[in-house]
């Protein structure tokens, strides 16, 4: 059992945790489950660093600390990769690639934090001086999913650090392995500024949201527990940071090149089994072009191995527990009884008799009234419906109570500059699905969350604003100044 993180030391729990392999549903390992008190204890190690060291740190002395961490991420690739696949299913070579990412964001905020404390800003007089600063809030709490567990941990941990916060990590109970390895990567940070708490969300994550020393809460997940999330920070009037759920939609024109776009949606749909907050859950095509366009969807799709992620050979992994995968099917169900044509998966694999794995499946004759069309259903499910005019498929891409991300391949320049600017949704993507840039911002509109990660946004999320008016004459004013003569303002 791989031990928690907390204050510089190993903590081990009474409780444990059994981390399950989700392609042979054997027990891989276990964590430890935190107690309350546990959970209060890393948060009290994360405040005494804030206050005694890290908030002073200088900048550039955080910057070669986060270089550090990059330069250690990139050694324990292999490890950690494995580790990723073995917990979490997602195939090998995609969790190499996570960790290439993970390493890259802590080596962007190093530099973005090195180069950036606030401004001077106009003063009304020549003795003056004003200057608006950026603070960091103090302790931040990054709970992570199990979709990307080191990746999402590094698009919240990066920012809070090069802006001076101390870290309490609470990740996934499915994924906790590859976050606890994290300890040796963390360890050349003072004593207390990171620390990796496990546990179950009732317990340790409860505890640690309504903890007072916890300043700001960080949260990936699902839209249900990102609302108690805002609940219980809202009484406490504590800041939150919220990256919700995801219903994107992926728009198909009549002049795509139509082999490159299906293979394009088969990515956006079916990549880590479809357990990817921007996966692209409503694929419009038009209608012109539809039936081609599905033919060829349709036969990638089947073209795709479904395996083990250690096995080299494999395209799609399995799903993280039976649970998730019920509710896909379900979706899949329910679409069906509905009207809904299956081309394609639609269950589990005959060979595999264990494993949480689903086939990459097809749907046409969709409509908007179907909860694979309306609920998000995060897994290996790309439903498609036609569409007649380009003012329908905006329509239909922003009827969504959801608006993380949207996609369209076309290459008609007015056709791409309207869909940019009409879509609602926090990244647009044309011809070019789920590419993620650590300059841009990542985040949705309306039930997605708001929050904004990476980029000079996602660092300005974690700092605060302080203006300061410095006069260094010290001139004396009379308590009625600016307002000029106190008798001729009584008279008037």
């Amino acid at each position: 059992m791989k031990p928690m993180w907390i204050g510089g030391d190993f903590v081990s729990g009474k409780s444990r945790i059994k981390v399950v392999n989700p392609a042979t549903e054997e027990i891989v390992d276990e964590a430890p489950d935190a107690t309350a008190a546990q959970a209060r204890e890393a948060v009290r190690a994360a405040r005494a660093a804030y206050e005694k060291s890290w908030r002073r740190s200088a900048a550039h002395a955080r910057a070669e600390m986060l270089h550090e961490i990059a330069r250690g991420l990139r050694e324990k690739t292999r490890e950690l990769a494995a580790l990723l696949t073995l917990e979490g299913g997602k195939p090998l070579r995609e969790n190499v690639d996570e960790l290439g990412w993970t390493a890259a964001c802590f080596d962007y905020y190093a530099e973005l934090g090195r180069n950036s404390r606030g401004r001077v800003i106009p003063s009304g007089e020549t003795t003056q001086l004003n200057l608006v600063l950026k603070e960091p809030y103090g302790v931040v709490l990054a709970i992570v999913p199990w979709n990307y567990p080191l990746l999402l941990l590094a698009w919240k941990v990066a920012p809070a650090l090069a802006a001076g916060n101390a870290v309490v990590i609470k990740p996934a109970e499915q994924t906790p392995l590859a976050t606890l390895a994290l300890s040796e990567v963390f360890a050349g940070l003072p004593k207390g500024v990171v620390n990796i708490v496990t546990g179950r969300g009732e317990t340790a994550g409860e505890a640690l949201v309504r903890d007072p020393g916890v300043d700001y809460v960080a949260f990936t997940g699902s839209l249900a527990v990102g609302k108690r999330i805002g609940g219980i920070c809202a009484e406490a009037v504590k800041k939150c940071h919220l990256e919700l759920g995801g219903k994107d939609a992926f728009v198909v024109c009549e002049d795509a090149d139509l082999d490159v776009a299906a293979k394009a949606v088969a990515w956006a749909s079916f990549l880590n089994a479809g357990q990817v907050c921007t996966s692209a859950e409503r694929v419009y095509v038009h209608q012109s072009v539809a039936k081609t366009f599905t033919d060829r969807l349709v036969g990638f799709t089947k073209s795709l191995r479904v395996g083990p992620g250690m096995d080299p050979e494999t395209d799609v992994g399995p799903m993280i527990g039976a649970r998730y995968r019920r509710q896909v099917d379900a979706h899949v169900r329910e679409a069906v009884r509905r009207g809904a044509r299956l081309l394609a998966g639609g269950k589990k694999p005959a060979r595999l008799s264990k494993g949480y794995f689903y086939e990459p499946t097809v749907l046409a004759n969709v409509d908007h009234s179907m909860a694979v069309m309306r609920d998000e259903t995060f897994g290996p499910v790309c439903p498609v419906k036609s569409y007649g005019s380009f003012d329908e498929a905006i329509r239909l891409a922003n009827d969504s109570i959801y608006g993380l991300g949207a996609n369209l391949y076309t290459l008609d320049a007015k056709k791409a500059k309207r869909f940019y600017e009409e879509a609602q949704a926090g990244t647009v993507w044309v011809n070019d699905p789920l590419t993620d840039n650590d300059a841009g911002p990542f985040g949705g509109y309306k039930a997605s969350g708001g929050s904004r990660e990476l980029g000079e946004e996602g660092l300005e999320a974690f700092r605060q604003s302080k203006h300061v008016h410095w006069d260094f004459e010290q001139n004396p004013k009379p308590w009625w100044y600016p307002y000029g003569d106190k008798s001729r303002r009584l008279k008037s």
